[in-house]
């Protein structure tokens, strides 16, 4: 995989003040590359000068191996797909108007067929039937913006420009947006520049995620490296890590289900399906007479075996599932969970006893407080 964008020594200034000094950046071909940071990082600034809608004062630009510089700005621009916060259908075109737009200013009008309007209409979600000869003020906000979106991937480009395309939307629709941005890139593999202030976004769409402030790079790196390692007080406080960390450093104990469903190994198949139809569970944690944890039986296993009368409990659990011990610190235990077949994995004590269960919902639980208790001041 190569850069489909290089900067080299970008400089861009306004009168004596350098709004951004010296940026050296690479974007790789094929990735969801977000641009993140406060109001007046540089942010938006950097990813105009992609398509010449601002010019560098200096430096080089380099996009798929030419010199941006070098190209005319409408044929650039004709060739690097664009979407805005404002959308900007033009009114009086109907949906397919709008979709075929570039094609038809690159006069290819005799190669736009029907098809390839239908095809970007359904890889944005909206039924071409339905929207093709509608205007855009009958449409959604929600939908006005997949049109944009259509028509920014109607020519096919390698690039694909996206300035908060997102941030005016409910945040439902948003929330669908992004799932649809992240779907769309899987199938049709472009290089899409984001612009946003919302770390949360950044968080959820990007392959990479470049933060800014006053102009420059402070961190370029996956979502996970970020949150793992941020590279300074900056990005910290930023992305809300010194919140989200503060409850990952909690201890099991104090997260865990406290009292999850037991039964003794000796109990008969038939006491077990009646116990997980009773307490409406899916599986049963197996524990001796003095709470020593044994093993798991989930319905699966037991419903499989059911028709043997004979059998108990101890003959369908299984013994070797993971455990994790009640002092161990939160963060640890997430693989595991994720991991669990079940989606939950038992707490044991220093000696062996059950003390709890932790799940797949606790854990969204706690990684979610930060978020619901903390609103948006990370922003």
């Amino acid at each position: 995989m190569g850069n489909a964008i290089v900067f080299d020594n970008v400089r861009k200034s306004y009168g004596q003040k350098a709004v951004i000094p010296n940026l050296n950046l690479s974007i790789a071909e094929g990735t969801i590359t977000v641009l993140v940071g406060p109001s007046g990082c540089g942010k938006t600034t950097t990813m105009k000068m992609i398509n010449q809608l601002i010019q560098p004062s200096s430096g080089k630009i380099y996009v798929n191996g030419s010199n941006a510089l070098d190209i005319s700005p409408v044929e650039l621009r004709r060739n690097i797909g664009y979407v805005i916060q404002q959308v900007g259908l033009f009114p009086h075109m109907t949906i397919e108007e709008n979709v075929t737009l570039v094609p038809r200013l690159k006069k290819q009008a005799g190669e736009v067929n029907r098809e390839q309007v239908d095809r970007m209409l359904q890889l944005v979600g909206l039924n071409p039937d339905e929207y093709r000869h509608r205007y855009p003020r009958e449409l959604s906000g929600g939908q006005q913006q997949r049109v944009g979106v259509a028509r920014a991937l109607m020519s096919d480009p390698p690039i694909v420009l996206m300035d908060e395309p997102f941030s005016a939307l409910d945040p439902i629709t948003r929330e669908q947006l992004q799932d649809e941005l992240i779907r769309l890139n899987q199938e049709l593999n472009k290089t899409i520049v984001f612009v946003t202030h919302d770390m949360d976004e950044a968080l959820k769409i990007a392959d990479q995620i470049i933060v800014m402030q006053d102009g420059h790079v402070i961190q370029q790196s996956t979502p996970e490296q970020i949150l793992r390692h941020p590279a300074n007080e900056f990005v910290r406080g930023f992305i809300g890590e010194k919140r989200l960390t503060s409850h990952l450093t909690q201890s099991v104990d104090e997260v865990m289900v406290k009292h999850p469903v037991t039964i003794a190994p000796q109990k008969g198949l038939a006491e077990a399906v009646k116990m997980m139809v009773r307490k409406r569970v899916t599986g049963l944690i197996v524990v001796d007479k003095d709470g020593t944890y044994l093993g798991l039986a989930d319905s699966a296993d037991i419903h499989a075996r059911y028709p043997e009368e004979s059998l108990s409990i101890r003959d369908v659990m299984r013994a070797d599932a993971a455990v994790v011990n009640v002092s161990t610190p939160l963060a640890e235990t997430i693989p595991l969970v994720q991991q669990a077949p079940y989606g939950y994995v038992p707490v044991v004590d220093d000696l062996g006893r059950l003390r709890g269960l932790l799940t797949r919902a606790s854990l969204v639980d706690v990684l979610a407080r930060p978020y619901l208790e903390g609103g948006e001041e990370h922003e």
